[in-house]
């Protein structure tokens, strides 16, 4: 919901960040690995119960999936970049919970359902992207993605806010996952609404271009 908003205002700073590390021939795709490290690191820490240096290392990961973006513009942004970096987010979105499930067995059914509920709004971002692609469609509140980036009540912005909630306040893990998602569902509805619109009627596409 708010990720356009968080992108805008970051953008400066991270592209004063990503300068000097462009100018050492740094890669985005090197970011982007050393942020998926932190970022499964910052799982098992969680599993392991020191939720606190888990958070520590979530937000590690967090500044180096801007630095990627940000090193991206200046060196030219690949498909394969955009790759990493899509893939990277999404399973450390599902390792959380799964770190938490196994930190405390109690949490696992509410951690099932929330990695449930992000198969929901991942598939439904995911495959519209793919059409949207294929049909030359654009969002130009996200203009330097590199894919169509469909918007939701529950975007990457919500997700860390959450998960950082849940380093916190272990004990809240419950609540907060089954509240986050019904939240993830209601988002999954609605790309799902918003993708059919959108899609009906437009031309079909030929099969090759999805290859």
């Amino acid at each position: 919901m708010f990720d356009a908003l968080i992108v805008k205002q970051l953008k400066e700073p991270l592209d004063l960040l990503a300068r000097p590390l462009a100018r050492s021939r740094v890669s985005a795709d090197s970011l982007t690995l050393i942020g998926g490290f932190f970022g499964v690191s910052g799982a098992v820490a969680v599993a392991i119960d020191a939720t606190l240096f888990g958070l520590v290392l979530l937000l590690l990961n967090r500044l180096f999936d801007g630095l990627d973006g940000a090193v991206a513009r200046l060196h030219g942004p690949t498909d394969r970049g955009a790759y990493l970096d899509i893939v990277c987010d999404f399973l450390i979105y599902s390792a959380m919970p799964l770190a938490f499930a196994i930190r405390d067995s109690e949490d696992a059914l509410a951690a099932a359902f929330l990695i449930f509920c992000f198969v929901g709004t991942g598939s439904s971002f995911l495959a519209f992207s793919i059409f949207a692609k294929a049909h030359g469609l654009s969002n130009q509140r996200f203009a330097t993605k590199s894919f169509y980036y469909l918007e939701g009540f529950t975007e990457g912005f919500e997700t860390i806010l959450i998960f950082c909630l849940m380093c916190l306040f272990p004990s809240w893990f419950g609540l907060l996952a089954y509240g986050f998602g019904v939240l993830c569902l209601v988002t999954a509805v609605g790309r799902i609404s918003y993708a059919a619109q959108t899609l009906d009627g437009i031309s079909r596409v030929d099969p090759d271009s999805l290859r």
